[in-house]
């Protein structure tokens, strides 16, 4: 897993094994939380049309659904996969990071 981008305090877009995956730093009231997901066929279309402009609409899309909520109908909440891969992609943004303070 590698960290291709990033809004800080925001999100991070992820390569993992060909695929992109998206997280999101959400917050609602007092409680914060990270929504992660596999970015689907329409949406990697719209971010290479739109770029991270894109990115942005999709994380408030994704924090304004609160799809972690157990009365959500988020259309994202079944897509969630962060218990899968918070630990690898923590080593990514280790690694991203101290490559970009050597730089």
């Amino acid at each position: 897993m590698r960290v291709i981008d990033e809004e800080k305090n925001s999100w991070f877009l992820f390569e993992e094994e060909g695929k992109l995956l998206f997280d999101v730093n959400c917050s609602h009231s007092f409680v914060g939380y990270d929504f992660m997901m596999f970015l689907n066929g329409e949406e990697i279309a719209l971010y290479k049309e739109k770029g991270r402009e894109y990115l942005n609409e999709l994380a408030n899309a994704i924090d304004y659904s609160s799809p972690i909520s157990r009365s959500s109908t988020s259309k994202y909440k079944e897509r969630y996969v962060y218990d899968q891969y918070s630990e690898k992609s923590l080593d990514a943004i280790d690694s991203w990071r101290e490559n970009s303070d050597s730089m």
